[in-house]
């Protein structure tokens, strides 16, 4: 009998997320990880090479894309312990992100044996919502 995979810790994905020299430069901070509510939680602080023209402070769509990509990856990630190719993802702009921090909050929908579909929410720091994604990852064993 196998015994039931323990749920990654926000301090383990935090160390994971480190080891990416990609991810480590985004500078995603992990700040919940809720494996019963299948609910991750990360912040980002902008940077100039995030920024869409040079000292506008807006975030350029690209960054915000890595983001969600990120997020919802781990929100799979947290539960089964293993990293997870995208399949597929899609991202919609709501507002420009100027000048703040984001907080990005990825949900699991559905955890399969060959997919995961996870929701992906991106607010500012006055908590309006900046852009919304959907992401598919290959939950298939290597």
């Amino acid at each position: 009998m196998s015994e039931a995979i323990k749920p990654m810790s926000a301090a383990e994905m935090q160390a994971q997320l480190d080891r990416s020299p990609f991810i480590a430069f985004l500078g995603l901070k992990v700040t919940e990880a809720d494996p019963e509510g299948e609910l991750v939680t990360m912040t980002c602080e902008m940077k100039p090479e995030f920024e869409r023209g040079a000292g506008s402070g807006q975030w350029h769509g690209g960054p915000i894309a890595a983001i969600i990509d990120t997020v919802g990856d781990y929100a799979l990630v947290m539960a089964l312990r293993r990293p997870l190719p995208t399949v597929n993802f899609r991202v919609d702009y709501l507002r420009p992100a100027i000048k703040t921090r984001l907080i990005t909050t990825a949900r699991v929908r559905r955890a399969g044996k060959s997919v995961g579909l996870v929701d992906v929410d991106v607010f500012n720091e006055q908590k309006a919502l900046v852009a919304v994604g959907r992401a598919t990852y290959s939950t298939l064993s290597a």
